[in-house]
Order: structure tokens, then C-alpha cells, then sequence
């Protein structure tokens, strides 16, 4: 059987979505996706270059270099967590409703790095 694009509920071949309330879900996501994708990507972009700055600093003793990737992560945690805009691949997989989920839990998860590398500059340093 087909499954629903949004919620993955098996459904008829002809149909996409199970329900209004699904399609009207998708359509938002899709909206949504659209409008925010241009800063979704500066913010990734600038969180994912960051890291690398960080480590290198970090390798080099610069006390600076921890702080940088804490904020990167941080960065990028809140990002992927506000906006969770999984690739198509994932969407295809899993179907949006699952692959939205997934997201968001790595960006708690790259989040909560962030936030115990922090706790770690601060109290054990």
C-alpha cells in the first residue's frame, strides 16, 4: 500500500495524503521551508564554519577556541530545533511528520553538546 506523505498511514494509490488535515500540514511545511530556507542555510553555513575555526584554535591551546565551538553548536542546535527542514531523502523515508521528529532530536542533541561544552569551560577550567 501507499503511505500518506505526512503521517505515513497506508492509503489508496491514488490519493497523497490521508486527510485534509494532513495536506493542509504538508502544504505548511513545504511553505514554511520556502520562506526560511535562504536563512536556514546562512545560519548553517556560518555554525558549520565556526567548528572547524574552534577546533583548529582549540588545538593550538587559544582560549578562545572552546568558546567558538560551543557557540557553533548552540548555533546550530537552536537552528536545526526552530527550523527543521530534514534533506528529501529523509522526507522520502521516513515522510515528513517522522523526518520533522528525527530533526528536531539532533538539534536538542547537537543543542545540549553546546551547553555541556559550556558547563565544562566554565566550571572545570
Amino acid at each position: 500500500m501507499k503511505k500518506c506523505d505526512y503521517c505515513a498511514k497506508e492509503i489508496s494509490y491514488y490519493d497523497q495524503y490521508c486527510d485534509e488535515n494532513c495536506e493542509k500540514k504538508a502544504l505548511d511545511f513545504y511553505t514554511l521551508r520556502e520562506k526560511y530556507q535562504k536563512p536556514f542555510g546562512a545560519l548553517n553555513i556560518f555554525g558549520v564554519f565556526l567548528m572547524p575555526v574552534g577546533i583548529f584554535l582549540s588545538a593550538f591551546d587559544v582560549g578562545i577556541g572552546s568558546w567558538i565551538v560551543s557557540a557553533a553548536l548552540l548555533i546550530l542546535g537552536s537552528t536545526v530545533f526552530f527550523l527543521p527542514f530534514p534533506v528529501e531523502n529523509m522526507i522520502s523515508s521516513m515522510k515528513i511528520k517522522k523526518a520533522v521528529f528525527v530533526t528536531r532530536m539532533i538539534g536538542v542533541a547537537l543543542f545540549s553538546i553546546g551547553i555541556i561544552i559550556l558547563i565544562i569551560k566554565i566550571f572545570f577550567k
